[in-house]
Formats: structure tokens, C-alpha cells, sequence
């Protein structure tokens, strides 16, 4: 069957191709499943790659209550679609509302992972910018609610990390675009107000990310200016970090630069599979320069 169901009943569609070891995808706000095409095009040639539409996506459930959506629920979500398809583990790559996600289910699942690829993670969780992201979080959700999904697209899908891909590939961003359009207003509504805006600052988890084990691979463009410094803060926080940044590209990575994307991700993952993935060696962490004194 398609449809996950969560523990309080919230059905989420999924799809998989392929065979092997199980990848998950975890999308983005502004996307849904069909934007990890590339990926499970991709890594459906040699993994079992598995793709769903979160809670709010059509046409997985889109509850009326913006309580039942959190940063919690985000992560326990993704537990839910692999128990329903039999997973006991897997890599779990996520984009931005995905990275997020993927992140906290390794703060809470961490034996379910093989690894974390955390993608473009980072908007609203500087400190000083938390007041004016809720802010923006709160203005996105009335203007769904008042205007409708379309009026609402047209505006966000140009925000300053995206016009990147726009420069790029007017194509693939007009299909990017089509699709956000797709969403609902309700759905995309309660995740700005129960999942963006309410999630914690990343720098308030330096302790449950230093006790973080699991290999872990940070993805950024380099123009996505909300999650450069959090990129670093993960990097230097998570001691089975890698930080890897695309050049020349804004916040949809995946798409923007699709080969270099699973390029970077597909190195990451057969380095994890061959258990060649290293922790930080203690000796790189000194108050020292250069280890002269």
C-alpha cells in the first residue's frame, strides 16, 4: 500500500524504486516528492530509494489543526514510513523543511539511520534572525490562508535563494514553481505555523548535536546566505560531521545542480557502506593555529 499511517493517524503517501540498501528522501517546504525526482532517478539504479509527501501534502493527509504539525511530528514521520515499508534502517537525506527533520530524527531515531545527509538546514535558526523568521513564518500562513496557494507561489518561490536555480534553469524552476502551486493552502498554512515557526534554533541543540554519532554529511550553496553559518555550526558541532558546499548555487540544491548533488551524496553514502566514515580526530580540536607554541 501507498500510505503510511502515523501514531495519530495521519496517512502519508510514499513511493520507492529500485532495490538494496534503503535511502529515504525528505523534501523541502516548497516541494513534495516529486522534487526528489532526479534523486530517485538516480539512486533508484543501485539503492532502494523511497520518497513521501509529508503530513499537509496532498495527497497524503492535510489535517485541520495546525497542532498536529511540529518539528517532532516532521521527524516521527519519517519513522513511520520506514516501519510501514519495512525498514530497519536507512540513510535518510533531507532538504531544508527536510533537513531539519532529518536532523531531529537522529537526535530521536538515531539506530534506525545509517546516516544524515542535513541539506540546506539552516533558515531562522541564527538567534538574532529567530524573531524575524517566525515573522515571516506567521506572514506566509496568512497570506495562504487569505489569498490562496497560487497568489502565495508566485511570491515565494522567487525568494532570494531561489532565483539561483531561476538564472540556471528557467525550465526546471517553471516546473518547480508549477509544483508549489500544486500544493494545498491549508497544508502548507498549519507547516509554516506548527513546523517553520515553531522549531528550535539550532544553536540551542549544540549539546544533542555534539552527542551525535551518526555519519553525517552538511550540504550548502554557497549563495543560501540563511544556512551558511549554520552549515558551520553543524560542522563544527557534530563530531561525525563533513561540511560540503556547492558553488554558485542558492537553497534547492537537489534541482539546481541535481549531478552534483547526488554526486556528493552518492560519495558520502558508499564511504558510510565501507564503514570509512570518520569521526573528528580529537587532535584537530586545539586552541593552537598551528599546533606550535
Amino acid at each position: 500500500m501507498p500510505y503510511a499511517t502515523t501514531d495519530d493517524g495521519v496517512k502519508l503517501y510514499c513511493e520507492e524504486t529500485g532495490s538494496g540498501t534503503p535511502v529515504i528522501f525528505v523534501h523541502e517546504f516548497a516541494g513534495d516528492m516529486r522534487s526528489w525526482e532526479p534523486q530517485l532517478r538516480h539512486f533508484g539504479q543501485r539503492y532502494r530509494a523511497i520518497a513521501y509527501n509529508a503530513r499537509g501534502y496532498p495527497p497524503s493527509d492535510v489535517p485541520e489543526n495546525p497542532s498536529n504539525y511540529s518539528q517532532a511530528r516532521a521527524a516521527d514521520d519519517i519513522l513511520a514510513v520506514l516501519d510501514h515499508l519495512g525498514v530497519e534502517k536507512a540513510h535518510v537525506v533531507g532538504l531544508s523543511m527536510g533537513g531539519f527533520a532529518t536532523l531531529h530524527f537522529g537526535f530521536r531515531h538515531p539506530s534506525r539511520a545509517l546516516s544524515l545527509t542535513v541539506a540546506g538546514c539552516g533558515y531562522g535558526a541564527e538567534l538574532a534572525q529567530q524573531d524575524r523568521f517566525r515573522a515571516e513564518a506567521a506572514a506566509s500562513a496568512a497570506v495562504l490562508k487569505a489569498e490562496g496557494m497560487e497568489s502565495f507561489a508566485a511570491r515565494y518561490a522567487y525568494g532570494p535563494t531561489r532565483v539561483q536555480f531561476e538564472n540556471k534553469d528557467s525550465r526546471g524552476f517553471a516546473e518547480f514553481a508549477r509544483g508549489l502551486a500544486d500544493h494545498s493552502a491549508l497544508g502548507s498554512a498549519n507547516t509554516q505555523l506548527g513546523v517553520q515557526g515553531s522549531r528550535p534554533s539550532l544553536y540551542v541543540l549544540v549539546e544533542e548535536m555534539k552527542a551525535l554519532t551518526i555519519p553525517t554529511l552538511v550540504l550548502t550553496g554557497d549563495e543560501d546566505w540563511p544556512c551558511l553559518q549554520p552549515g558551520l555550526l553543524m560542522k563544527q558541532t557534530i563530531p561525525s560531521a563533513a561540511l560540503a558546499v556547492m558553488p554558485n548555487c542558492g537553497h534547492t540544491i537537489n534541482l539546481e545542480d541535481p549531478d552534483e548533488f547526488n554526486r556528493l551524496v552518492s560519495a558520502f553514502i558508499v564511504q558510510v557502506d565501507c564503514r570509512r566514515w570518520p569521526m573528528r580526530d580529537p587532535r584537530a580540536l586545539s586552541a593552537s593555529i598551528t599546533g606550535m607554541r
